[in-house]
């Protein structure tokens, strides 16, 4: 039988990658260079799956993702949330006296300023945390470094100057399975999660009316995100996810009434929570 295939944005040893090693062992991984590649593979049937990072506990939202989300034919169908671990890498032979400038993902760089300033590194912008580790390993120069996750150093064979350099012990982040199949949780067997999209009028209190039927029903709101579309400044998008299942009568009534008061509502995934949701 042919493995089947998640795919996910990166290099091999990047966040993505361990998360993709983790949830789905036996799965072939397939890297790509954006995330328009990754919606791509799986539309196009060359992946069944995508996984995909939407938040960080520190950094926020991950640019793009809202847009990808509401136009593309995936569907959400699970969560995965990752404790974020970066290691000072660099080729053997180097030590932290002989690095000069360090290379990363411009979230890692931001959220390990604390070892960067204590070195007086330069930091260096890279597209990818493991393609950064790639970088520095071809260029095996023992004043440059790395800040990456522990797989990139081991499939680069890169060596680890410091470990667990975030700044920050809560960083976590949190990531999405993305299906072309519409996969609903099944209802009363745990907790669950329902994203959507919605657009509402440029009309005063618009949002306000929307979101009351949330209010008046008892639903739980745990994320709300608003972007503009088509470069208007009249049209407003929102990403909205809440706790329950869309067959609870609360949340039935509460999107009911949303459907009432906006120009269309959409549902991107009814998916069981992930555990740590509850930390």
């Amino acid at each position: 039988m042919t493995a089947r295939r998640i795919a996910y944005q990166g290099e091999p040893g990047s966040n993505s990658h361990m998360v993709c090693k983790h949830h789905y062992p036996d799965w072939h991984t397939v890297p790509c260079a954006s995330f328009e590649d990754v919606f791509a593979v799986v539309e196009n049937g060359k992946a069944e799956l995508a996984m995909i990072p939407i938040d960080n506990s520190i950094a926020g939202r991950v640019a793009d993702i809202h847009h990808f989300l509401p136009t593309s034919d995936l569907h959400i169908i699970g969560e995965h949330f990752l404790r974020i671990q970066f290691n000072l890498m660099a080729p053997p032979g180097a030590s932290l006296d002989t690095i000069k400038t360090v290379h990363s993902h411009v979230h890692a760089l931001g959220q390990c300023r604390r070892i960067i300033r204590e070195h007086g590194l330069v930091p260096v912008i890279a597209g990818d945390t493991a393609g950064a580790a790639r970088e520095v390993a071809e260029a095996d120069d023992p004043t440059q470094a790395a800040i990456a996750p522990p797989l990139a150093a081991e499939i680069y064979g890169l060596h680890i100057l410091a470990r667990d350099v975030e700044d920050e012990e809560h960083n976590t982040t949190r990531f999405v399975v993305l299906s072309p199949d519409f996969v609903q949780a099944p209802r009363g067997r745990g907790p669950v999660v329902t994203s959507f999209v919605f657009n509402v009028r440029n009309l005063p209190a618009a949002l306000y009316k929307a979101l009351g039927g949330f209010a008046t029903n008892g639903i739980n709101m745990t994320k709300l995100e608003s972007y503009m579309v088509g470069g208007h400044f009249t049209a407003t998008q929102f990403l909205a996810e809440v706790d329950g299942h869309p067959e609870d009568p609360g949340l039935k009534n509460a999107l009911e009434e949303l459907a009432f008061f906006t120009t269309g509502v959409k549902i991107l995934g009814v998916y069981p929570a992930d555990p740590a949701r509850a930390n």
